[in-house]
């Protein structure tokens, strides 16, 4: 099961809200468990005090002599939870108050003076108690076993209830806050991912033909990828138009050879038929030609990994070499190899393929080809530059050339077909290409590309 992205969002977040309260429950319980015990200690201390505070002088009888009224009402009321015992620690004297009536327990004793302890104690019923004893003499000569130890101590269940009522209340609370947490996280991540909703609603309106591109106002970490998704979009929408234009140019291309050929197969009394047809079979090859490699031509494409020109370079340079191996042309390859070309492969291999094949073609030995990035009008430029030491191009060769375009031509002598894919390819890319002559008085063809 593949979970959305909204239910892995609100999982993991329920997930760290859970432990974050659960630590946060634990903590607060333990501090407010502290904070009670801390607040008992100080009032057993300060029932200590008061005891001692109300304790009467030793009498003739030399015994410590406790007032029928003490200070605190609970000590008069057995079972009132607040207790208090007053022994000698030589044994011979213990008072308790009225409220240990039934208790069956000791509390603390046998405390040197200025000592205090405090301890739980387990009463003979089964009740938990909290004791605090403070030893005293009444004259600072007195030994240890001359003086007395005050007790003091409080049931538990008081305590026990005062924590668990801090917890139920602390528990609601949380509770009550995990679960607005959880409402204002949903809401949040709802807000949060509007905008992927709203590419999913712009992608069916353009398989829907409703729009052609992704067209609502996206936050900056998602530009990137609808920017792309877009050139991809447009990418394949001038892919198909071109391939739509090539059909078309194609068509009509043909339709001259053929009407030529219809013409002379119709007229037996031509003369030269044979060379009439052969040398338009020749020129409808080449138009196929002309047309499928255009049509083949891929252009910029989204999300392609850019080419190592050295690579492309290099390779073509081992093919040439062994085609023209009787030539024996000198190739001068200057290519570094952190210059890139941002495009297809194949439209590298085929601009290069052209320009470097013409060069061979036409030299008489020496070939030169550089790539280097250059700095451009508005961007860095690829500047791409194949020159030979042959008769060159005639400058009005040239200019019909590059007035070409898209347009077929059969050849123009020396540099034909091969130059307008050349041309349709920059054109594609948005590049320039120019054409002058080299440092051998040959042909020098540049070209100028965008380099991102």
């Amino acid at each position: 099961m593949i979970l959305s992205l909204t239910s892995r969002l609100l999982l993991a977040g329920s997930v760290v809200l859970a432990a974050f309260l659960s630590l946060t429950s634990y903590a607060l319980d333990r501090a407010f468990g502290d904070s009670a015990e801390e607040a008992l200690k100080s009032r057993l201390q300060a029932h200590a005090v008061g005891l001692i505070a109300a304790a009467e002088q030793l009498g003739e009888d030399g015994q410590l002599h406790m007032p029928a009224s003490l200070p605190e009402s609970r000590y008069a009321s057995p079972g009132s939870g607040l207790y208090a015992e007053v022994s000698s620690n030589n044994g011979r004297q213990r008072w308790q108050s009225p409220s240990m009536s039934g208790l069956n327990t000791a509390l603390l004793s046998g405390l040197s003076s200025g000592a205090d302890r405090y301890q739980r104690l387990l009463a003979a019923d089964g009740k938990e108690l909290y004791a605090f004893g403070l030893g005293v003499t009444w004259d600072l000569s007195e030994e240890a076993s001359e003086g007395y130890t005050f007790s003091v101590a409080e049931d538990m269940a008081g305590y026990y209830a005062q924590v668990s009522d801090f917890r139920g209340r602390l528990l609601g609370w949380l509770g009550s806050a995990a679960l607005v947490l959880l409402a204002v996280m949903g809401g949040v991540l709802r807000w949060s991912l509007a905008p992927m909703r709203e590419v999913a609603t712009d992608l069916s309106g353009i398989e829907a033909g409703q729009q052609h591109q992704l067209e609502g106002r996206y936050p900056k970490e998602m530009r990137t990828l609808t920017d792309n998704i877009n050139a991809l979009l447009t990418s394949q929408r001038d892919h198909l138009e071109r391939y739509r234009h090539t059909l078309s140019d194609l068509a009509h291309s043909l339709k001259t050879p053929l009407a030529v050929l219809r013409g002379s197969l119709g007229n037996p009394s031509c003369e030269g038929l044979n060379d009439v047809i052969s040398e338009q079979v020749q020129r409808m090859n080449e138009i196929v030609d002309y047309q499928l490699q255009r049509a083949a031509t891929s252009g910029r494409f989204p999300l392609a990994a850019p080419v190592a020109v050295s690579r492309i370079a290099t390779k073509m340079q081992a093919s040439l070499n062994k085609v023209y191996a009787d030539k024996h042309v000198q190739c001068h390859l200057n290519a570094a190899e952190g210059v890139l070309f941002h495009g297809d492969e194949g439209d590298l291999l085929e601009l290069l393929g052209n320009l470097m094949d013409n060069a061979y073609k036409w030299s008489r030995q020496q070939v030169a080809v550089s790539a280097r990035v250059v700095p451009g009008e508005t961007h860095p430029e690829l500047e791409l530059q194949v020159e030979d030491d042959g008769p060159g191009i005639d400058a009005a060769l040239a200019r019909e050339a590059l007035q070409r375009g898209v347009r077929h031509d059969p050849a123009t002598p020396g540099h034909g077909i091969g130059l307008a894919i050349v041309q349709d390819i920059v054109q594609l890319y948005d590049g320039k290409l120019t054409l002058g002559r080299s440092r051998w008085n040959g042909a020098r063809i540049t070209v100028s590309l965008p380099s991102t």
